[in-house]
């Protein structure tokens, strides 16, 4: 993983995450928030976009699955790099990740931990696309995050549900690197 992000990460441990042009423009006033997760947009805004956040001296990780218009197959990635100045993609795609890696993109494995089949399935995922940093939902499960950062060897966040500092503190205590949230009042923690 490139230092400078992980360094941000460590830094700012709670990430703005974006879901509407509200959302977007408040991430971009503030100057503590050092890393945006873009989760809307479509093909034809997504470079707009990426670039506002960018303008704003952030780095921007566009969640590449939740963008209308691609597809979940790898030249989606190929087009996030081309047509965007994207730092990485978040996906729960392996695939994706293994592309964006191949690309020299950021990457960010979004896992859902909603039961042991899932849990168990993280390994193999893990081998597969190598991602930079995992990111793990729900974020409110301090147990089960403990678990994820002595199961894997890159960074852990801790996504979804997060909506006070005591989440924000939990999470961290338990191994997480990092919180994202779409909470603002979050962000300003």
């Amino acid at each position: 993983m490139d230092q400078r992000f992980y360094d941000l990460m460590e830094a700012n441990p709670v990430i703005a995450a974006v879901k509407d042009m509200e959302g977007l423009a408040a991430c971009c006033e503030r100057e503590e928030i050092k890393i945006v997760f873009v989760l809307f947009g479509d093909i034809c805004n997504i470079s707009s976009i990426v670039k506002r956040i960018k303008d704003a001296g952030k780095i921007s990780m566009v969640h590449i699955d939740l963008i209308t218009g691609l597809s979940g197959k790898e030249v989606a990635v190929d087009f996030i790099k081309e047509n965007t100045r994207a730092d990485g993609i978040i996906s729960t795609k392996p695939a994706l990740i293994k592309r964006a890696r191949e690309l020299s993109l950021y990457t960010t494995l979004r896992v859902f931990v909603l039961d042991s089949m899932a849990f168990e399935n993280i390994e193999k995922q893990m081998s597969v696309a190598r991602p930079d940093v995992i990111e793990i939902l729900p974020g409110l499960m301090p147990k089960v995050i403990k678990r994820v950062c002595k199961l894997v060897r890159v960074p852990v966040i801790a996504g979804g549900l997060i909506s006070d500092k005591e989440d924000v503190m939990a999470a961290l205590s338990a191994g997480a690197i990092s919180v994202s949230t779409t909470n603002p009042k979050v962000w300003l923690m």
